[in-house]
């Protein structure tokens, strides 16, 4: 009885605090989400636009990340085997570190540095976190080659649908 009543309340703990997926998955970024600002790893704030524009004609895989957040952590080696695995695509990790300190470290720490880092300098709370529906990290978005979105929400890049997704966004290109 002790166990069944400890995995009733380990269920609704789970059920509580995961994350939820949102409703409408959105193919395209607002005006006010696209202007959000983020900085880079050289301290200079540059919008999301510009971000998306640097990436266009290449597929982009953003990684939601932060460097406190344990799964994002146990996802690094699996976002690192699609990179691998995807040569032609494009990766962004977007931080919700509290503080650039902590940002930077978490870089070293987990050797992502020579990756295309941003941080969210304004917090979790943005236009652009908010037009995306960012409620839990890690996730993960596919971005096509023209900037829109393709695949708007994974919380982990073995996602089987961020491949299938990719595949698609390939054969398109082909054609």
């Amino acid at each position: 009885m002790k166990k069944l009543i400890q995995l009733a309340l380990c269920s609704i703990s789970l059920l509580a605090f995961a994350q939820k997926a949102p409703e409408i998955n959105k193919t395209e970024f607002s005006k006010e989400a696209l202007g959000q600002k983020v900085m880079s790893l050289e301290g200079k704030k540059t919008s999301i636009a510009d971000v998306l524009k640097k990436h266009e004609g290449k597929i982009l895989i953003i990684d939601f990340w932060a460097s406190w957040c344990q799964d994002c952590i146990l996802a690094l080696p699996a976002a690192k085997k699609l990179q691998e695995n995807n040569p032609e695509l494009d990766f962004v990790y977007f931080s919700l570190d509290r503080s650039h300190a902590q940002w930077k470290k978490g870089l070293d720490k987990y050797q992502i540095t020579d990756q295309k880092n941003y941080w969210f300098d304004e917090g979790w709370k943005n236009d652009f976190n908010n037009y995306i529906d960012l409620n839990w990290v890690p996730r993960f978005m596919v971005v096509d080659q023209t900037g829109k979105i393709a695949k708007y929400y994974a919380i982990h890049p073995n996602d089987p649908d961020i491949q299938k997704t990719i595949f698609a966004l390939l054969r398109n290109d082909e054609d």
